[in-house]
């Protein structure tokens, strides 16, 4: 078995160009005659564009060219679009306003597109923006989730009547009514899911390149899924034919979610270099950042819970409001449908299900996948459901969760999703043995007499990965396929290249994905390069997210890898003359069953390129196979993450004392890169239960949280040592058992937060992010109870 192969703790290789600052990222790719984009946008969260005056713009210092809606209208370029159909209950398709590029005749957000300032320094393109004169009309704006649809409240698509985009649901009602009518016991919860914006360390940047001697576009942009993009770009917005169209994403710093989709600015580089005949580049600063990345989360949800008199779940009923923001961004429409209301069961045998979701239009930045992408706010409502049903029910969380729990696989729930494999009571006990769950009450009296609160909770989460496969996908609105695409290239001094339709953006794919190769064909890691990120070198792939890149991505490599071992037993068996039957592959060693004949690896590659031996109607000469992988299901991670907290009761300050997660992702290609996917995702679920709030003033929609003054991500004294453990049930839907851990700790995080924290004040609930004004605001409203009782 090679020594950096699968299972291994090793380093990853691509960090050497990051900590030395060799890293290539889009903003330090220059070309030459490059010029810079400034984009003006809008400060009105709702207004009829009356005019805009450029003359003063255009006559500035270095200005090339000043583009407004008018332009992209009159070269025919199409708006960005929404990539995932959904039909209302009613059977009518969602209402998707137009979204164009450059606004045209009106603004729906503060940091609405208006127009474009392209000028030969990015200073003289800023100083010139502001020069540009727009006549606004402003008009009535709604920036809260729960009050889009309400009686008199402005219309922000003509095209979607009380700003709704669409009323959906999931489930069976009359099943999940009955439920209800026949319980001992319902669990009730108001909830709001705070609206996040997710801060990649890079922010976004585009540089658009016209070559017009081939007439043909060169993109580089910080992108997830840069074959979509260019997709999309050639499709649907026009840009120009996808052969003519190359889109590269260099090293990109972080992404979440929100580089996955297709952007005005990206879309507005790569048309206006052709148009000032001049490579046109922007890099987005901090503010634009918060005003015009795709933000997440933004559910109010109604739940409720039935359970019958021995404490098993019967039913579940949830109404969710989902705010879209001004438009409709790429994948927008399954994030509070297919992703969120298909994971309603948990890790519980639910008989009936009932959800709707009415999403809506708000003059807020749209609103789409942001890391977890509707798994998190399943779990939220799944997670406090069950806690506070425990503490009504007088069960201790953990024998509530136990006795609920679905123990055999398949398991088809009651909303589409059948799991396949798992063991969730397995997770929980190794959790409340790493917490010291019995030891627990002693902590808090302990506590108490140091004048702390500390409570204790619980997140058993469940996610689907891998969306896919791409026949279910279809069938439920995706309108691209989900599968991955893969090329090993063997060189013939044996060492391997990868290309992949996967993209890497902070995940250590360089690393795990050459373990994959060497585990497989017994060479070092390090004889291994990794290709991904260029349309031009990549053949057609689907990106990173959903923690797709191992259980679907790495699929593929193993695919091809399978056709390139294939092949060189043909190669090793003609040149040792031996029959293909008899060759055995071990260890990087070709070897002649009964002999003592062998060649390792290296030596078979070099053959199949030499091919002096070879019959040439039977083998090809070199050792380079493809493939597609499609998978058969979902994968369903899942785990036990318990969250202690002490709070002082004076000041309502809260520390998480302790952390516990455990979970099972099926084969682990590398437990350090794993454990880090683990600590950043908790990381991100604490800042979303403690510390990030994205907040709009409710009357201007003006964005409040508009920079880190007003927008507190979590630091290091936020976190506590987590305490990991794992367990592993493997996938049987892949080749490699594989299940997916990028999501995890931000799905399962704010529910075990919120939590703990209502466990230790004693209350329902308290609202995220519970910063510590808001926790001692309730121990405040709580103190005459307290003192009562």
């Amino acid at each position: 078995m090679s020594e950096t192969g699968i299972g291994k703790r090793l380093p990853r290789m691509e960090d050497h160009r990051f900590i030395t600052g060799k890293g290539r990222y889009t903003d330090d790719i220059n070309l030459p005659r490059q010029t810079y984009a400034a984009f003006v946008r809008s400060p009105h969260a709702h207004a009829k564009i009356n005019g805009i005056d450029t003359s003063q713009a255009e006559g500035a210092p270095g200005v090339v060219a000043v583009l407004t809606g008018e332009d992209v209208a009159a070269d025919g370029i199409g708006g960005l679009i929404c990539g995932w159909m959904i039909h209302s209950k009613d059977g009518s398709p969602m209402k998707a306003g137009p979204h164009p590029i450059l606004a045209q005749g009106k603004v729906r957000y503060v940091g609405d597109h208006v127009a474009v300032v392209i000028a030969e320094t990015k200073a003289e393109a800023q100083a010139a923006a502001e020069l540009v004169e727009v006549d606004y009309d402003p008009l009535p704006a709604v920036a809260e989730t729960a009050k889009a649809s309400a009686d008199g409240a402005p219309q922000i698509h003509d095209e979607a009547p009380d700003n709704t985009v669409f009323e959906w649901s999931l489930g069976d009602e009359a099943a999940a009514t009955e439920a209800f009518d026949k319980a001992s016991h319902v669990t009730t919860l108001e909830l709001v899911n705070n609206r996040l914006i997710p801060n990649a360390m890079e922010p976004r940047a585009a540089i658009g390149d016209y070559d017009s001697g081939s007439d043909s576009f060169t993109l580089y942009t910080t992108s997830q899924n840069p074959h979509v993009a260019r997709l999309v770009l050639s499709a649907f917005v026009g840009i120009a034919p996808e052969h003519k169209l190359r889109v590269i994403a260099p090293d990109v710093g972080g992404g979440f979610g929100s580089k996955i989709f297709i952007y005005a600015e990206e879309t507005v580089c790569v048309w206006a270099a052709k148009r000032v005949g001049r490579p046109v580049k922007w890099t987005g600063d901090r503010s634009e950042a918060f005003l015009a990345d795709a933000h997440g989360r933004d559910h109010v949800t109604h739940a409720e819970l039935a359970t019958d008199g021995d404490g098993r779940i019967t039913g579940m009923r949830v109404k969710t409001i989902a705010n879209m923001g001004a438009y409709l961004s790429t994948f927008a429409s399954s994030v509070p449908t297919y992703l969120y209301a298909t994971l309603l069961s948990g890790q519980y045998d639910i008989p009936a299900i009932y959800c709707e979701v009415d999403a809506v239009y708000t003059n807020t930045a749209p609103v789409d996948a942001y890391r977890g992408a509707g798994r998190p706010e399943a779990t939220y409502v799944v997670e406090r459901l069950v806690e506070t049903a425990a503490r009504e029910l007088n069960l201790s969380p953990a024998e509530f969760r136990r006795r609920n729990f679905i123990t055999e696989f398949p398991h088809q729930t009651p909303v589409i999703m059948a799991y396949d494999a798992g063991d969730y009571g397995a997770s929980l006990d190794k959790a409340l043995e790493l917490i010291d769950y019995d030891g627990f009450e002693k902590r808090r009296q302990e506590s108490e007499r140091n004048g702390k609160l500390r409570g204790l909770g619980f997140s058993n989460y469940i996610e689907a990965c891998g969306i896919a496969p791409s026949q279910a996908v279809g069938s439920l609105g995706a309108g691209v396929g989900l599968w991955e695409s893969a090329e090993v290239r063997v060189n013939p001094t044996g060492n391997v290249e990868v290309l992949t339709g996967s993209h890497s953006h902070g995940q250590g794919h360089e690393t795990t994905f050459a373990q994959l190769v060497s585990d497989r064909l017994g060479i070092p890691a390090d004889q291994v390069s990794v290709v991904h990120g260029d349309t031009d070198k990549v053949q057609f792939g689907m990106g990173t997210y959903g923690s797709r890149s191992g259980a679907v991505g790495m699929s593929a490599i193993y695919k091809a890898l399978d056709k390139v071992e294939a092949k060189a037993r043909k190669v090793a068996a003609h040149v040792m003359e031996a029959s293909e039957s008899d060759i055995e592959f071990k260890d990087g060693q070709f070897s002649v069953k009964g002999t003592d004949k062998k060649m390792a690896f290296g030596e078979v590659a070099l053959a199949a390129y030499v091919a002096h031996k070879f019959p040439t109607d039977e083998i090809e000469p070199g050792l380079k196979e493809g493939a597609f992988y499609d998978p058969k299901n979902f994968t369903f991670p899942a785990g036990c993450h318990i969250c202690e907290v002490e709070i002082d009761a004076d000041t309502g300050v809260t520390r998480i004392v302790n952390w516990v997660a455990v979970d099972d992702f099926g084969t682990i290609i590398n437990p350090m890169i794993v454990e880090g996917q683990v600590h950043g995702g908790i990381a991100q679920g604490v800042g979303q239960a403690l510390t990030e709030g994205c907040r709009y003033d409710a009357e201007s929609g003006q964005l409040v949280t508009g920079s880190y003054m007003d927008y507190c991500m979590p630091r290091a004294d936020d976190l506590p040592s987590f305490n990991l453990g794992f367990t592993e049930t493997a996938c049987p839907s892949n080749p490699l058992g594989m299940k997916g851990c990028g999501e995890a700790g931000a799905i399962a995080a704010p529910a075990a937060v919120i939590n703990a924290l209502t466990d230790a004040l004693g209350v329902k609930d308290i609202p995220m992010p519970a910063t510590s004004e808001v926790v001692w605001r309730v121990i405040q409203e709580n103190k005459p109870r307290v003192a009562a009782e």
